[in-house]
């Protein structure tokens, strides 16, 4: 157990210093920092001073963004789940409570409610443990991400530069924080001195186009789907009033795609940001500036400000292509399976992405496949991500 008198370590976001800047807008009200600040004081003084492991269900709403940060400023872990809205949620928060034994607990009821379940803590937690992100595995006991203060910093003021976010930078919440994309876009805006437009709806739905200009919106965030959405629906959302820059990631998005979407952004002054990362390197690991956009619409980019990419030569198989390993700040400090995992320190030093990539002589780096996606059948080997790409065309 830890008890904390005050924060050891210097809030994650300078949240009060910003005074009154725009930090949140929720359809007609506005945040500022230090109102934001004053919220996040006052969650930070129900959580008390004794470190805790807290689950957090995930909305965009203002209730658990500020549960969030004060969890952070308070130095009490987190768990980030998504919205208990069906049965497979459900299930999956059963089973992160049965497995994790979390001390606190806030998710939403009749309102957002905080239930504490254990007064102390029922854990060792590493100093250095922050946020737990869930992986992609939906089987037997939940595994999560470990990530610390570090990682969080790192990789909110990488993309932040590169971004070039600041004041004026205000960004839609298109995609759930309890993913380390959608977090991501939470981390980088707030430690640049952006603003987060709160909003629950879809891209598609009706009225979001008007709810973005209203608010002041600056940009969307969304993975190939979102896309795919956008595309089918038959409206210009390219030329939508006060966007500035669009970011992909969460899995690769077809060339064709890329490239028709960064000349028509291109033609307005617009950007588009093609990035690449995984929870494991708490989000982002590469971009490709917007300018080769549609010029190299296949590749990856370049690293984030300090990361680095190398690529193991492959082994067997007849392959080219090697698996791209990534080194850098942002990398996790490894995996949790079980409470006792928490009182861990760091047990990964790089990460293996699982993905197969080249380098081009530009620099430039693309991914080509996966690692493990080769099956045979009748003694026939065959490439599922080419197969995957045949059937999508």
């Amino acid at each position: 157990m830890t008890v904390l008198d005050s924060p050891v370590l210097p809030p994650l976001f300078d949240l009060a210093s910003r005074g009154d800047a725009t930090a949140l807008v929720l359809g007609d009200r506005t945040i500022s920092y230090a109102e934001l600040a004053g919220l996040v004081d006052v969650r930070l003084a129900e959580l008390g001073t004794v470190r805790r492991l807290v689950l957090l269900e995930c909305a965009h709403e203002l209730d658990p963004l500020v549960s969030y940060l004060a969890a952070l400023r308070g130095q009490h872990p987190v768990l980030l789940v998504p919205k208990l809205d069906g049965h497979a949620a459900r299930r999956h928060h059963e089973r992160l409570i049965a497995s994790y034994d979390p001390d606190v607990c806030i998710t939403r009821g009749t309102g957002w409610d905080l239930e504490i379940r254990h007064e102390r803590t029922a854990h060792d937690l590493h100093p250095d443990l922050a946020v737990l992100l869930g992986t992609s595995g939906s089987t037997g006991t939940p595994k999560l991400v470990r990530l610390s203060r570090d990682n969080l910093v790192s990789n909110a003021a990488a993309i932040a530069e590169y971004l070039r976010l600041n004041s004026r930078s205000r960004a839609a919440t298109t995609l759930p924080f309890q993913y380390c994309f959608g977090l991501s876009v939470v981390n980088s805006h707030l430690i640049a001195g952006g603003s987060l437009w709160l909003t629950a709806s879809s891209v598609v739905d009706p009225g979001f186009w008007d709810g973005f200009a209203a608010a002041g919106a600056t940009s969307i965030a969304g993975v190939p789907y979102t896309f795919d959405l956008l595309e089918r629906a038959g409206t210009d959302w390219v030329a939508a009033p006060g966007l500035t820059q669009v970011l992909q990631a969460g899995g690769r998005m077809e060339p064709d795609r890329v490239r028709s979407i960064a000349e028509r952004l291109g033609a307005r002054g617009r950007e588009l940001f093609v990035m690449y990362g995984q929870t494991e390197a708490t989000a982002r690991m590469a971009y490709l500036p917007p300018h080769l956009a549609a010029e190299r619409p296949g590749c990856i980019g370049i690293p984030i400000d300090g990361g680095e990419f190398r690529i193991d030569p492959p082994v067997g198989d007849g392959r080219v292509d090697g698996e791209l390993v990534y080194s850098g700040p942002n990398v996790m400090l490894g995996y949790a399976e079980t409470p006792a995992d928490l009182a861990r320190g760091r047990t990964v030093t790089e990460l293996r992405t699982g993905d197969l990539a080249r380098q081009h002589d530009d620099g430039l780096f693309e991914i080509t496949g996966r690692c493990n996606r080769l099956a045979k059948v009748f003694g026939v080997r065959l490439d599922l991500d080419h197969a995957e790409r045949l059937l999508g065309d």
